[in-house]
């Protein structure tokens, strides 16, 4: 039996990541028996923290620092949970979740590297031109920096 394909896809906290990742899990592993690939699910968990504590002079900054590392921790558990329920739920139980600390889109390039991947999937937040060269776009520098294929999956169902 040949080895599977790796399938990476990133995720994030937002409903459109969540969209995709279950648009992925009907659309790839629908059987997961029969699914070419291996999947790995990766989050960048933000080090912004590190920044915004930089002018913090004082005693108090070792606690606001905790405080800060403890929520971040907890958003990152709620994530890969929210995932693990999400495959669970679609059948989906050959899956590795790695969470890794920096910029997601180095974080998601490195990872396609370092697990060889053959197709890497995001969910798109649907930013206009604007917000996108301001805020940049993830899954833009991935589809122009990744070693493989890329998918970006639209969450194309009107809004409530």
């Amino acid at each position: 039996m040949s080895e599977k394909s790796v399938l990476i896809f990133a995720i994030d906290d937002s409903d459109h990541s969540f969209y995709a990742l279950e648009w992925t899990l009907d659309h790839y592993f629908g059987s997961p028996s029969t699914s070419q690939f291996k999947l790995v699910i990766i989050h960048a968990k933000s080090n912004a923290y590190a920044t915004c504590s930089v002018g913090m002079p004082g005693p108090g900054r070792i606690d606001v620092l905790t405080l800060i590392e403890t929520d971040i921790k907890r958003a990152v558990d709620k994530v890969i949970e929210k995932a693990k329920e999400l495959c669970k739920s679609k059948g989906v139980t050959n899956v590795s979740y790695e969470v890794y600390e920096g910029d997601a889109r180095n974080i998601i390039v490195d990872a396609v590297e370092k697990q060889h991947a053959t197709l890497l999937v995001m969910g798109s937040h649907g930013y206009g031109a604007f917000k996108r060269a301001v805020l940049g776009s993830v899954s833009d520098y991935c589809s122009h920096h990744a070693n493989c294929s890329v998918m970006i999956v639209k969450n194309n169902k009107p809004k409530k």
